[in-house]
């Protein structure tokens, strides 16, 4: 029942064309019995007493009652789909607003393949459901009432001994269904691990053939496809096996009709065109009773993914604009202030006690080691994960005073992992603001050190750069990405590792630019390699979730710590590096 609430109140301005179907189909069921009832005058006036006056007249309306049924069928389909489609577009948008407004922590409990089979296969079992599935079951049960008020009308006795058998129908239904219900909910979970398995084997193709485990994941991909078969085919056993027993009830409906029937019209109890019509409307009793069996399976699979698709949709949203968050329209100075800050995920302590102020348009590096929290402070930021507590402040005033969309559009991400979508590299570039002009585009490439390999492609600036960026380096993917960033001009401009795949001479060539560039900014740069941010007014040394170290180059160099160890790593390597050269 909460199932069909919930898919009427996503039929708003649509309700109208779906009642309108389902009345339809009502209506055209009932008209089912005007025929048989045409027919048994035909037996009974025409034929027996051999007048043969009535005959064409009845004919005719034999003729106009199946056109008109026939239409009203076609109109009925046509506004069923209607109503199913654009209940399942609304659905489908809800969704994907949805996933759009959560954090990561959301998309941690959803895999990708998981949301795309809620999205697709799931969507599309509602649509059948609302555009096939019920428009048959209720013309079953308006059709299985109709002929059954016929009969009542024509010998009560022999309408009840054929529907005798309706009890033992509906046990049965019931054991069926009740049978049914878990499995289809384990086949949907098995559906979505083989997504989750195929979407992970496509997204990680590179590593599987750099590693040469394209058996393994092939052994992994069948073992899913294997599990989600030997599930169906266990359902397709039990509905198997009750299914003989609807159809067998139903087939006794012929049996009490020519043993009862017959005794009654040798009795002449009733009259042979009135025996005529319940022949020829036995159908319409056996035919909802062996329907049943099939419109149950639907109605679970339909109960399944629509519980698949409501934790989706109904899920709390992680992140949002709280009450009264004002648009942040003045470009922020870009003065940055982390104020006690402790961010946990999952139970695990990711960042504590984290204090620091960054002055507005001076540069931060942030270094540590692998898993020390140095993008997580960027998500905070970002407001891509909210703190336990504490408070990060922009220009004095907390950001989530301010709504998302107006606070990320002044902060300028080129993140470690790079994500280009299937587009230009112009396209590319200009993501964040779609109108920017040739000139500024190619002015943000050179910045980014883009512009000269992106000149070389086949289409230059037009050329396709493909998913993910698949068709160019690591290097060049991470300049496109840094283009991009700069191309909104932000007033915060985070590089997370942006340079880690370009060589040294490009990366230099890169820090000269931001140096210098034509936007005030305040830049946080984060990076494995000191000679990033040697030059930055502030580095922070982060170390399992906390600032162990912070000041400036020659500061942390003069305390002999963490940061001196690794600047005097990097150094002597790098003076190995070119003495090796040399030699």
């Amino acid at each position: 029942m909460q199932q069909i609430v919930w898919v009427w109140n996503y039929m708003k301005g649509r309700r109208a064309v779906f009642l309108g179907g389902l009345f339809i189909t009502i209506f055209t069921a009932a008209m089912r019995v005007i025929n048989p009832m045409l027919g048994q005058r035909i037996i009974d006036e025409v034929i027996i007493p051999q007048n043969s006056s009535p005959l064409i007249k009845l004919l005719i309306i034999m003729m106009i009652v199946q056109l008109v049924r026939l239409g009203l069928n076609y109109l009925q389909i046509i506004m069923m789909e209607i109503a199913s489609t654009d209940v399942m577009t609304r659905i489908r948008r809800d969704m994907y607003e949805t996933v759009q407004w959560q954090d990561f922590r959301f998309l941690g409990l959803f895999p990708t393949g998981n949301l795309m089979t809620r999205m697709t296969q799931d969507l599309d079992r509602l649509r059948h459901t609302v555009a096939w599935v019920s428009y048959q079951f209720i013309g079953m049960i308006a059709l299985f009432a109709a002929t059954f008020i016929f009969y009542l009308f024509i010998n009560w006795q022999l309408a009840l001994c054929l529907v005798a058998v309706t009890p033992f129908i509906l046990f049965i239904s019931r054991r069926f269904v009740k049978t049914l219900r878990p499995r289809f909910m384990m086949l949907r979970e098995k559906l979505t691990d083989l997504g989750n398995a195929v979407k992970e084997n496509i997204d990680g193709n590179r590593v599987v053939k750099a590693f040469a485990r394209e058996e393994h994941e092939k052994e992994k991909v069948e073992k899913q496809n294997a599990d989600f078969r030997d599930i169906s085919c266990e359902n397709a056993l039990i509905v198997a096996k009750y299914q003989p027993w609807l159809e067998t009830a139903s087939q006794l409906l012929m049996v009490i009709m020519l043993v009862v029937g017959g005794f009654f019209l040798i009795k002449e109890w009733m009259t042979p065109g009135e025996y005529m019509a319940f022949s020829s409307l036995t159908w319409a009793l056996s035919m909802p009773m062996w329907m049943l069996g099939p419109l149950l399976a639907d109605l679970e699979r339909y109960t399944s993914a629509g519980q698949m698709i409501r934790e989706v949709v109904e899920s709390p949203k992680g992140i949002s604009d709280i009450a009264g968050a004002v648009e942040l329209t003045q470009k922020p100075l870009g003065k940055i202030e982390f104020r006690d800050i402790k961010l946990s995920i999952k139970d695990n302590v990711i960042l504590e006690d984290i204090n620091f102020t960054i002055e507005a348009g001076s540069t931060v590096g942030i270094l540590g080691s692998t898993g020390a929290g140095k993008t997580s402070i960027i998500n905070l930021l970002a407001r891509f994960y909210e703190p336990d507590y504490g408070a990060v402040l922009l220009d004095g005033e907390d950001i989530r005073r301010y709504t998302l969309s107006s606070l990320r559009r002044h902060i300028g991400l080129a993140m470690q992992d790079v994500f280009l979508f299937s587009d230009s590299a112009k396209g590319n570039i200009s993501y964040g603001r779609p109108d920017l002009d040739d000139e500024t585009i190619r002015k943000r490439a050179v910045q980014s050190d883009a512009d000269s390999f992106i000149n070389e492609m086949s289409d230059g600036y037009d050329t396709l750069v493909g998913e993910r960026g698949v068709g160019i380096s690591g290097g060049q993917r991470q300049r496109i990405a840094l283009a991009r960033a700069l191309a909104t001009e932000p007033s915060i401009l985070v590089l997370d590792d942006t340079t880690s795949s370009v060589d040294s001479e490009t990366e230099q060539f890169i820090q000269k630019q931001l140096e210098n560039l034509d936007f005030p900014c305040t830049k946080i740069i984060i990076a494995q390699r000191i000679s990033s941010f040697r030059k930055a007014d502030m580095i922070l040394v982060m170390d399992k979730g906390r600032i162990i170290e912070r000041g400036n180059h020659s500061e942390l160099l003069a305390q002999k710590g963490f940061y001196h160890n690794i600047w005097t790593l990097q150094h002597n390597s790098g003076i190995e590096a070119l003495s090796a050269e040399g030699r």
